[in-house]
């Protein structure tokens, strides 16, 4: 088998763990499948991770199929709104509902997890459509999951985010984030304050697979979000990264990282009924090398104070305490273990383990390298036993690693430590140099050579000899280069990002027309391409404006941005060729001073729900501000009114076209259901695949040029046009689905 080979192979199945725990799926049926391994429960028998008298019943839940968990996005302004919408209608709906004559439990919430913002179900997706009430459920977490509003994430991929602290400020980057939900979580916390439309930090995700890299595209963007970046890069070489600040080129280091590295996944068995079958300790082995290369490439990228949460779904200590353990030691002291046993009240786990022995797949056991024939060494690191200095083991404080337990608390297994880097790395110690960067109206593109050196990496405890069979270089000195590796780009050749500049022809008409305010950033703006007229219009945050102007050539970005105008051919003739897109109007609306209509509720059912209605279908309020405007694109805009407790209480802008005599809501097909729903109107499907709502918006029939000739849901750039042909998208269930409505 040819290198490449093997390494696809070991990407394929290394992939495995953390793609099962972050989806959480509603019930797969695998019956035919034996769950038994007996190498498996010897092995764990053996270690005694699990306490004394309850290994029966840690095999018994590993055998049970894993419940369902939902998370409502956190910093949208209506979470508390969909929050009183599950409890209010859905759960109490599915106390009263009777399967084959047993009433069914009611979802619970999530003890440790914030403001009752994540809930469990043991109901597989068998169950939910055996009756209407629960298809309307089944229905409501679909949609809301396409909008955004709801994530289906496994419990237990939910707990590494919440132990990384995440600030507005921070600047943070998830190592290996397909397929998103962390990520996703992430974002949410960098939003936390919805007044700011630009936090100061942002969020860059990268993952090794180009393909899932788009997956992951996906389930960003539903956040909408100007602060997030997906790259695509092998994350134990990621690149370092550069930053201007005040005319000067400086490394950047993150205040946060998340390495939730591959791993074998054996904690994931509840819901990957392959892994009983698939399991042996060989993958331990053959995935410890990368997983601490990955995690030493982490703290190198780590600030100094700044926090790194390591995270894997397996509970084996070679991929969890053996990897802390060596990566501990490497540091020198310029790491330590976080001890976060009291973040998460609620959550029941275990200590880390400073004692485990090593066994084969053919189930011969090992105490100490030392035993180890020479003949095994290819397979087998010194770095996979514990520390054989007691003082030094000790010191480490391992058992402030943290690992969940499946029958614990009916969740999957999970490992999670969390380091703080109290120094530079040792093979690091001299600070970066700075480049002087002369001044100029645009910051041209940094080089690569240009770049600082990458803090280098250290021999891994024998690592840089062969994994299995697969060969690894040899490196050189501790503090020497690290090894030349040539960067292979797979996958698309995306378009290129290139930013307006100030006085860019395209701005002063839309500056005009919707009335900007002067803070608008239009340094900002984005386009995805240099020649021929510009389609859509996207924004960043100046922090990852300054990220992309700087690293062009040293990262191969797959995303970024959220589209804040597009293009349409009617618009030139009222002012502005550019329409309001409904993905960035909560990153505008606090920029635009014109163009707004003032709704209530009644306004918001008739837009949503009546094709083209006329202006005076609004009420009186609404009908004024809509006349007095010229026609052409506009913000429908809804305070809540504190005096009316059943209505919203959450404002919502939408963005919509004023006609010569109608008016219209432009807004996808799963928004337009999210928001009907905030407002009491049912939206159902039933058998004949009919919906209860008249309308699905975005296939209008237009009058006579009132309307944009462009659709609410174009597909433009590469990745757009790989998930509208239902080759990438796929729900939290596995299947495949177009992104488009």
């Amino acid at each position: 088998m040819g290198k490449r080979s093997r390494q696809r192979q070991k990407n394929q199945s290394s992939g495995v763990g953390r793609d099962n725990r972050d989806n959480g799926s509603w019930g797969a049926g695998y019956a035919d499948i034996v769950k038994e391994n007996q190498l498996f429960e010897d092995y764990y028998k053996e270690l005694g991770l699990v306490p004394e008298g309850e290994f029966e019943q840690f095999m018994d839940a590993m055998r049970e199929p894993l419940p369902a968990t939902i998370r409502i996005t956190g910093y949208k302004s209506h979470a508390k709104e969909i929050l009183h919408c599950l409890k209010e209608k859905y759960f109490k709906e599915i106390q009263e509902v009777e399967i084959d004559g047993v009433k069914l439990e009611a979802p619970t919430p999530l003890s440790w997890y914030p403001d009752e913002l994540a809930w469990q179900t043991n109901m597989s997706r068998k169950i939910i459509r055996k009756s209407p009430l629960l298809e309307k459920f089944h229905q409501f977490l679909v949609s809301e999951t396409e909008s955004g509003n709801i994530s289906r994430q496994e419990a237990v991929s939910m707990i590494p985010p919440l132990l990384m602290k995440i600030e507005s400020h921070h600047k943070i980057l998830d190592m290996c984030a397909a397929p998103g939900s962390k990520t996703a979580q992430l974002i949410e916390m960098l939003h936390a304050d919805m007044d700011v439309p630009f936090p100061e930090g942002f969020v860059i995700a990268n993952d090794v697979d180009n393909k899932r890299c788009y997956l992951l595209v996906h389930q960003a963007k539903r956040l909408n979000s100007p602060c997030i970046m997906v790259i695509n890069h092998d994350a134990s070489i990621i690149p370092s990264l550069q930053v201007a600040t005040d005319g000067w080129r400086e490394a950047l280091f993150y205040d946060r990282i998340l390495c939730d590295v591959p791993c074998s996944g054996d904690g994931t068995m509840r819901k990957n009924i392959d892994v009983w079958k698939k399991w042996t300790t060989a993958n331990s082995l053959h995935l410890h090398g990368l997983q601490l290369r990955i995690a030493i490439r982490g703290v190198e990228q780590l600030a100094v104070g700044g926090r790194m949460v390591y995270s894997t779904c397996s509970l084996n200590p070679i991929e969890d305490e053996a990897v802390i353990a060596a990566l501990l030691e490497k540091s020198e002291g310029a790491l330590e273990l976080a001890d976060c046993s009291a973040d998460l009240p609620g959550l029941k786990t275990m200590p880390g383990v400073s004692s485990w022995k090593l066994m084969t797949k053919e189930g011969q056991w090992f105490n100490d390298f030392s035993e180890v024939p020479s003949s095994r060494h290819t397979q087998i690191r010194p770095t996979m036993f514990p520390h054989t200095d007691k003082d030094k083991l000790a010191s480490f404080h391992l058992d402030r690693c943290m690992r969940v337990l499946p029958h614990h608390q009916n969740t999957g297994g999970f490992f999670l430590a969390a380091l703080v880097k109290t120094a530079p790395m040792p093979w690091n110690k001299r600070a970066p140099k700075q480049a002087r960067k002369e001044p100029s109206a645009a910051p041209a593109p940094v080089p690569a050579e240009a770049a600082p050196p990458t803090e280098e990496v250290p021999p891994v405890g024998g690592e840089d000899a062969p994994q299995g069979d697969q060969p690894a270089p040899a490196r050189e000195a501790a503090c020497g280069p690290p090894p030349h590796k040539r960067k292979k780009m797979f996958g698309f050749k995306e378009d290129p990002f290139v930013f307006l500049s100030e006085d860019d022809p395209v701005l002063a008409p839309i500056q005009s027309f919707y009335d900007l305010s002067p803070n608008f950033p239009k340094l900002n703006v984005l386009t995805r391409s240099h020649e021929g007229k510009k389609r859509h219009l996207y924004m960043v945050s100046k922090e990852l404006r300054n990220v992309m102007l700087n690293n062009s050539e040293r990262m191969k970005v797959i995303n970024t941005g959220v589209k804040v105008w597009s293009r349409n051919s009617d618009g030139e003739q009222f002012g502005c060729a550019f329409r309001l897109a409904q993905e960035g109007i909560y990153t505008l609306y606090p920029y635009i001073r014109s163009r707004m209509v003032t709704v209530s509720v009644e306004d918001i059912k008739v837009l949503l729900t009546q094709e083209n209605p006329f202006l005076s279908k609004l009420q009186s309020k609404a009908h004024a501000q809509a006349k007095s405007l010229g026609m052409g694109s506009i913000v429908l805009r809804y305070q809540p009114n504190p005096e009316e407790p059943l209505e919203p209480q959450c404002p919502i802008e939408l963005c919509g076209w004023r006609g010569k005599t109608s008016i219209r809501a432009f807004v996808p097909r799963n928004e337009r259901f999210h928001y009907l729903r905030m407002l009491g109107v049912e939206v159902f499907r039933d058998k004949s695949g009919q919906r209860g709502a008249p309308r699905e918006g975005g296939e209008e029939p237009k009058e006579g040029g009132e309307e944009p000739r462009e659709g609410a849901e174009e597909v433009e750039t590469k990745e757009d046009t790989e998930m509208a042909s239902g080759d990438i998208v796929g729900d939290s269930e596995g299947k495949m689905e177009s992104d488009q409505p």
